[in-house]
């Protein structure tokens, strides 16, 4: 740390009340402490300590410049100690909160990459509700929220936040694959797979409805894994994320059509515990969300 042994210096000086005591216990001569308690008061342009008959004190200045070494040494000490642990990730465990469309999703990715480079941290994957989610992480079960449209909570603290894309959701052969892009009218004429009311989904879409008009599934599902399944035969049509279909696309087994405009956007949130500090491996696994999520825009 730059200038650390003049900080370390000056801390044992103002716990000691004296030059000659603080060298002692640093085992370093008494005219080296003291070159460098010169030396801060001169660029201070203050005095550090009043010195008196049985010792130093510490003057207005000097405490408030001993407060802040003691922040700074404490800083300094957690970021050697994280790194120092971060180091191979020998051993650990991460719990993530998610929701079962990201768990089965570039999540996964996440997951095996980590698993890849740190094979000794044990994950664990807790799937729920956006409620659920929130209140694994504020109870201190999970480590990391990742999750749509999370609310503001005190308790939780955003890390980083992806929009992601709505769209529709067709088999290859549907009449709708001549298009790039659909409007969600375009949509309403097909037999409609949708969301049920418990995932987030289901608000998006409705609030991208013309007044008046009504949804009228054929299927309502809190199963994105069924949603992706029925689809899978035209001219069945469902609605997800660009996130939530990245497999299938892969596969060639479904396409994603973007809905038109800005229209249909979903807020990605990973988000941990406001209080406390995360874990080493806790923060590697947040890093790594961070640049495969990055990786690959999500919004055209």
């Amino acid at each position: 740390m730059l200038h650390g042994r003049a900080l370390r210096y000056i801390d044992e000086v103002a716990r000691q009340g004296s030059i000659r005591k603080a060298a002692r216990v640093l085992n370093v001569s008494p005219s080296a402490v003291n070159r460098f308690v010169l030396e801060m008061e001169e660029d201070l342009g203050a005095p550090i300590f009043e010195r008196l008959p049985k010792g130093l004190k510490l003057t207005t200045s000097g405490e408030m410049l001993v407060a802040h070494i003691r922040e700074t040494l404490r800083a300094h000490d957690r970021m050697r100690a994280q790194i120092k642990a971060l180091k191979g990730l020998g051993r650990g465990e991460v719990t993530i909160a998610t929701m079962a469309t990201l768990a089965a999703g570039r999540l996964a990715d996440v997951v095996t990459e980590f698993r890849e480079a740190h094979p000794q941290v044990r994950l664990r994957v807790m799937v729920g509700t956006r409620p659920e989610v929130i209140e694994s992480v504020a109870s201190g079960q999970a480590e990391l929220a990742l999750a749509y449209n999370l609310p503001q909570d005190p308790r939780l603290h955003l890390a980083q936040e992806f929009q992601h894309r709505l769209g529709a959701v067709v088999a290859r052969d549907h009449p709708l694959t001549i298009k790039s892009s659909v409007r969600l009218s375009d949509c309403l004429i097909y037999p409609l797979i949708m969301a049920d009311r418990s995932l987030s989904l289901r608000e998006v879409v409705q609030n991208l409805l013309p007044t008046g008009v009504d949804l009228n599934p054929v299927v309502e599902t809190n199963s994105t894994e069924m949603m992706k399944r029925l689809v899978r035969r035209a001219p069945h049509i469902t609605f997800l994320n660009r996130v939530d279909v990245d497999q299938e696309l892969r596969d060639g087994d479904l396409a994603f059509l973007p809905i038109e405009a800005s229209a249909g956007r979903q807020r990605l949130m990973l988000a941990h515990r406001a209080k406390g500090q995360l874990s080493p491996a806790g923060s590697r696994f947040l890093q790594l969300v961070q640049r495969l999520f990055d990786a690959a825009p999500l919004v055209e």
